[in-house]
């Protein structure tokens, strides 16, 4: 699925950067085109202006066959424009039966030369055209005059091979570019999946682990149910136990469906909680005193550092949530006449809780993993201590919720420690 998903972002992302890439690339070569034609026009527009004899002059021209006409001077043109020098170019003249009868090159070239130029000239029947000529691009212009026809030729090869250059360099560039986008997209496509997969295995995770929790108590329900029926005829009285069961039992999966409802209301509720000023000390030393006798029962020691006076905005509901979430970790998970350790100290702009209880610790490759729902590093002890790996999950969507951190230090076989930093 993913690799569908993969491929169909590769080729959208290909596709849509070909297309730009062409438009780009048409768009360019059409511009570029049309200045190059524009200075093949102005061209042969000055050399025409040049080849032309100055006023009373064209009878120097003569009837002569084959005779070489006078230069004009190329320093300076009638209207006063210097001629393309570097263009290379020749003029024809011819009379009104279409043969030559004069011409001026500033090149030396053979009479079949000329002939073979004016004779492609001819055959085009329009006064402007083009053609291709001893492996040369040329661009003629025809000027009819009394007396038959002056016809100016143009070199326009240079001209054209950087047309032909353009799109050779087009092609290559656009080749290239295509390679590395199509890497460059498979590794974004890569790490854009990324999420996308591990949000997917997340749930696929959770629906399996909410599945088991469900159904063990489910299972334990039935089997105490059939107890109850197959002695229908006992007393109530003799079959309270069955009875206890089953109550314990449903307890448990209210609390396991409730604390599930309360993340999933929590992420939809993001944008509309109501945040506040509140004495978080205060609240910290009321959920200490309020757990100090279930602590002294289990024979566990508690020492506690409380800054005084120290305030933050959010939600003090959620706040004490977390905070009994991490003491009741702490005492669960304590070791035998262990101890806890509380601390609330302001860290520069933050307020850092600290919660430590001794114990057997959290191996290092848990500690990434601990605030992912339903997770245990220990899922046969943590059943014994009736959780469900959800407390962590809670704790840590309530604090990044109040755009705040949390996260667990360990020493395996000696002590854990949580940490929660609000500002």
């Amino acid at each position: 699925m993913f690799t569908k998903l993969r491929n169909r972002f590769l080729i959208v992302n290909l596709v849509t950067i070909s297309v730009i890439m062409l438009v780009a690339f048409i768009s360019i070569y059409v511009i570029t085109y049309r200045d190059v034609q524009n200075d093949i026009q102005m061209d042969l527009h000055r050399i025409m202006e040049n080849y032309k004899s100055p006023a009373g002059d064209t009878g120097r021209l003569g009837n002569t066959k084959g005779a070489t006409l006078p230069r004009v001077d190329n320093k300076r043109t009638d209207n006063g424009t210097p001629p393309p020098e570097r263009s290379i170019s020749f003029m024809l003249k011819i009379d009104t039966a279409s043969n030559l009868t004069g011409k001026d090159s500033k090149f030396t070239m053979d009479d079949e030369f000329y002939n073979t130029a004016l004779q492609e000239a001819l055959s085009a029947g329009k006064d402007t055209g083009r053609f291709t000529l001893d492996s040369s691009k040329w661009i003629f212009n025809i000027q009819h005059t009394n007396d038959g026809a002056m016809l100016v030729f143009l070199d326009i090869t240079a001209e054209q091979k950087i047309l032909t250059n353009l799109i050779y360099t087009f092609s290559v560039v656009g080749s290239v570019m295509l390679i590395i986008l199509y890497f460059a997209s498979r590794f974004f496509a890569n790490r854009s999946i990324a999420p996308v997969k591990e949000a997917f295995e997340k749930q696929k995770q959770f629906i399996a682990d909410a599945s088991h929790e469900l159904k063990t108590p489910l299972t334990i329900i039935n089997t105490n149910a059939d107890v109850l029926l197959s002695n229908s005829d006992d007393t109530i009285h003799n079959q309270s136990k069955w009875l206890h069961y089953i109550k314990s039992e449903t307890e448990r999966m209210t609390s396991l469906t409730n604390d599930l409802l309360y993340l999933t209301e929590m992420d939809d509720s993001r944008s509309r909680m109501i945040y506040s000023k509140f004495n978080l000390s205060d609240v910290v030393e009321n959920i200490i005193l309020t757990m100090e006798a279930v602590i002294f029962e289990k024979h566990i020691s508690l020492e506690y550092d409380i800054e005084p006076d120290l305030t933050v905005l959010g939600n003090s509901e959620q706040i004490k949530q977390v905070i009994m979430i991490l003491l009741d970790n702490a005492v669960k998970y304590s070791n035998p006449k262990g101890s806890v350790t509380l601390s609330l100290k302001k860290q520069h702009n933050d307020m850092v809780l600290a919660v430590t209880n001794t114990g057997e610790g959290i191996a290092p490759e848990h500690l990434a993993r601990i605030f992912d729902r339903f997770y245990r590093t220990n899922a046969s002890r943590a059943r014994k201590q009736g959780g469900y790996g959800l407390g962590l999950a809670i704790a840590k969507s309530i604090i990044e919720q109040h755009k705040g951190k949390i996260y667990a230090k360990s020493f395996v076989g000696e002590s854990t420690t949580f940490y929660v930093h609000l500002s």
